[in-house]
C-alpha cells in the first residue's frame, strides 16, 4: 500500500489531547493528501490514553491509524524509534500529541520536500521561545556548548518536530545505540536539511512532561553521546594541578609568605579538599560513560510493544 506521509505521535498521559489531535490532523491533511497514516505510540501512559487510542482506532476506519502500546514507559526517544519501525510513508513526521506543534506545519514541511527534491529533511525550530528566561538561557548555553565540543552541528532551538524522507528513516533505524539522542542522530546522519521557524501553541490539555531536572539529564545524555571531551578533561586538570603543586612548593620553600603554621595548614587542607572534589567529579564522569557502555552491551531492546493495532491487519 502506497503511503505518502506518515505522522509519528509519541503519547504519554495525553488522554485529553489525542482526539483533538486526530481532528486537527484530518483538517490539515485533507487539502494536501489522502494517503497518510497516523502512528500513535503510547509510551506507558498511566491515564486513559491507551483506552482513547483504541477507541480512535476502532471508530475511525476511514483514517489509516496505527497504535503501538508499550509494556511500560520507555521514554520519548524509544517512542520515536518505535514509530520509525512502523512508518511506511515516503515522508515521515515526528510531532507531539499535545498540539503545541500544529499539524499544519507537517503539511508545510511535506510541501517543501515536494518542491525540493535535493532536500532530505525539514527541521522546525522555535523562532520565539515561551519558556522562562532561566530555561531559555540554559538551552542557549547547551547548544553553544555542544557545538563547541562535538564534530556534529546542532541547529540551535531545533526540536524533534521535523519531516524526513524514508531514506533518512532507514539510515536512522540502522543505528543500534540503546541510549538515543535523536537531535544528535538527525545531525550525525547528515543529509540535506532545511530549517523553518514555527510558533509553539499552548497545550490543549494536561501538563508538560519536562522540568529542569529532566532537561538537565537530557542535555548531559546528549553531550555524553556525542563527545568524549569530558574524559579528556582530567588530563588537562592533572597538568594544571601539577603546575599548582610546583607553585606551592616554591611558595613553601622559597618565599616567606605564611606568618603562622595554622594559616599554612588551613591552606593545605583546603587544597586537599579541592583536589579530592575534582577527583570525585572526574570519577563520576567516567562512571557515567561506563554505565552507558554497560547498558549498551546488554543489547536489550529499545522498547517492548505490548500491543500493536494496525489498519494493515484489518
Amino acid at each position: 500500500m502506497k503511503i505518502k506521509h506518515s505522522l509519528i505521535v509519541p503519547c504519554y498521559n495525553e488522554e485529553g489531547n489525542v482526539e483533538k489531535f486526530l481532528e486537527k490532523t484530518k483538517d490539515a491533511m485533507k487539502n494536501y493528501t489522502e494517503d497518510y497514516e497516523i502512528i500513535f505510540v503510547n509510551d506507558g501512559s498511566r491515564d486513559e490514553t491507551p483506552v482513547k487510542l483504541r477507541k480512535l482506532f476502532n471508530e475511525n476506519k476511514d483514517i489509516k491509524i496505527k497504535v503501538v502500546n508499550f509494556s511500560r514507559n520507555f521514554g520519548k526517544e524509544a517512542a520515536m524509534y518505535a514509530g520509525f519501525t512502523q512508518a511506511v510513508g515516503d515522508y515521515v513526521t515526528i510531532i507531539d500529541a499535545d498540539l503545541q506543534q500544529d499539524p499544519g506545519y507537517a503539511v508545510q514541511m511535506g510541501k517543501i520536500l515536494d518542491e525540493n527534491p535535493d532536500c532530505d529533511m525539514v527541521a522546525a525550530f522555535q523562532e520565539k521561545r515561551k519558556e522562562g528566561k532561566f530555561i531559555t538561557a540554559c538551552k542557549t548555553m547547551f547548544y553553544k556548548t555542544i557545538n563547541k565540543v562535538t564534530e556534529v552541528d546542532f541547529i540551535a532551538d531545533a526540536s524533534d518536530f521535523r519531516t524526513m524522507r524514508q531514506s533518512v528513516v532507514k539510515t536512522i533505524l540502522a543505528l543500534p545505540e540503546y541510549h538515543r539522542f535523536s537531535k544528535g542522530i538527525f545531525s550525525w546522519v547528515g543529509y540535506n536539511t532545511i530549517s523553518i521557524p514555527y510558533e509553539v501553541k499552548e497545550r490543549e490539555s494536561g501538563e508538560t512532561k519536562w522540568n529542569f531536572g529532566k532537561l538537565l539529564k537530557y542535555a548531559l545524555d546528549g553531550i555524553i553521546a556525542y563527545t568524549d571531551m569530558p574524559l579528556k578533561v582530567p588530563m588537562y586538570a592533572g597538568v594544571l594541578m601539577g603546575a599548582l603543586s610546583v607553585l606551592q612548593f616554591i611558595i613553601f620553600f622559597f618565599v616567606d609568605v605564611f606568618t603562622s603554621a595554622s594559616i599554612e595548614l588551613g591552606y593545605i587542607a583546603s587544597l586537599i579538599l579541592l583536589v579530592g572534589a575534582i577527583v570525585c567529579v572526574f570519577m563520576g564522569i567516567m562512571g557515567y560513560y561506563i554505565g552507558k557502555i554497560h547498558t549498551q552491551v546488554k543489547e536489550r531492546p529499545i522498547f517492548i510493544a505490548k500491543e500493536i493495532l494496525s489498519y494493515e491487519k484489518d
